[in-house]
């Protein structure tokens, strides 16, 4: 069975983000059998404390990873995840927006998604949305302690979640399997960030990620 990693990212700022993350990546990974792997950025070493550095590795991460899960929600985005989401829409890399949030905002109106429109509409990418107060007291209302309710709200989330994924991992690349065009926008997302991004990634990163990308039927 192939192991598709998915960069998970999302505001981690506080005990319910840190934990709701973790419990959502861990189901994501257990309800998928395998088949995917979150990698959360909350738990990535950081071998210094220099911001720089802690943009980097992310922004690698992101590069690196077969997927993404992107957590929209909030009345506005958090921003360090819409950038991670711009260069993983850069790549061509198979997306799902996340939106728990049962508040209305952004700018589309009621046809649209519930955040600033220049979010929306990329291909390979896909929406999961839903009431997260409709779906925490339905799974309180199945009794017992807070672990259990927990783990069939987690479930049904990583449910819908893996669904998205699968759907958006199975849109055919934009990118066309065109091997100077893919090989041309690796080595650019490579370069563009500056601040040693590009010593950090290292000789042979892009050809390795490209590669392991071709090996999933991902490019």
């Amino acid at each position: 069975m192939t192991t598709y990693t998915v960069y998970f990212a999302g505001d981690l700022f506080d005990h319910k983000h840190l934990a709701g993350n973790e419990l959502l990546a861990g189901a994501v990974d257990r309800r998928s059998g395998g088949r995917y792997a979150c990698v959360l950025p909350q738990d990535l070493e950081q071998a210094t404390e220099r911001m720089v550095d802690i943009r980097n590795q992310d922004l690698m991460q992101v590069m690196a990873c077969d997927l993404g899960l992107f957590n929209f929600d909030g009345t506005d985005l958090d921003s360090g995840t819409v950038v991670e989401f711009m260069m993983a829409k850069m790549l061509d890399i198979p997306s799902v927006l996340l939106r728990s949030d049962f508040r209305a905002s952004g700018d589309q109106e009621r046809e649209g998604d519930d955040w600033n429109l220049m979010c929306s509409f990329y291909p390979r990418s896909r929406t999961v949305q839903f009431n997260a107060m409709a779906w925490y007291q339905e799974a309180r209302r199945g009794g017992a302690t807070a672990s259990d309710w927990s783990d069939r709200l987690y479930n049904r989330m990583a449910d819908t979640v893996i669904e998205a994924l699968d759907a958006a991992r199975a849109e055919p690349s934009t990118l066309g399997g065109d091997e100077a065009r893919v090989r041309t926008v690796y080595e650019w997302a490579a370069r563009f960030p500056g601040s040693g991004f590009d010593a950090l990634c290292g000789p042979g990163f892009v050809e390795k990620t490209i590669r392991n990308k071709r090996r999933r039927g991902l490019l």
